[in-house]
């Protein structure tokens, strides 16, 4: 049923929204067309929502995937404004954020899980922060979930639910 579906959202800076070129039929929204979206989403009987965001804004550091302005957190704060009757889902991943589009920090041509694990776990918190139901760290790095649960305990949000995966899809279902 509808219910058991979790519908993505791509939501971009508005220069950078528009169709996703490896996913026919999916496009990255902009935030003024959120609200018609979620309205979608709704009337459909979906009741979950998984976050992705693109900044317009990309560096070696991921800095927009834990800036407190960025793009997910306006989402995150927008659809809990909107409805109380979503279930909001964050990807937490660098790959979006970063300008050579890795999954991490990478130095002398190698991925740093460790210097990974903190922006992961600064982005998380920030998602949560937001209002976030769930976090869901999708980088692939080594003890995420870990360091993303201290993150979170550590600034009070124990009941964010953290939903660890490692799918990347393409579909227009």
């Amino acid at each position: 049923s509808p219910q058991d579906l979790v519908c993505p959202i791509f939501v971009a800076d508005d220069a950078v929204a528009g169709p996703v070129a490896s996913m026919p039929g999916v496009s990255r929204l902009r935030l003024s067309e959120l609200d018609r979206e979620v309205e979608t989403i709704l009337s459909a009987g979906v009741v979950t929502v998984l976050i992705f965001g693109v900044p317009t804004i990309k560096d070696a550091a991921a800095t927009a995937a834990y800036d407190p302005d960025g793009i997910v957190p306006r989402v995150v704060e927008r659809i809990k404004k909107l409805t109380d009757r979503l279930a909001v889902i964050t990807d937490v991943c660098l790959c979006s954020y970063t300008d050579h589009g890795h999954c991490g920090v990478v130095r002398e041509g190698a991925i740093r899980n460790d210097e990974t694990l903190e922006l992961l776990r600064k982005t998380a918190v920030v998602h949560a922060q937001a209002g976030a139901d769930l976090v869901a760290p999708s980088a692939m790095m080594d003890r995420q979930v870990r360091e993303i649960r201290s993150g979170l305990d550590a600034v009070g949000l124990t009941d964010v639910g953290i939903l660890s995966y490692a799918v990347k899809y393409a579909s227009s279902f």
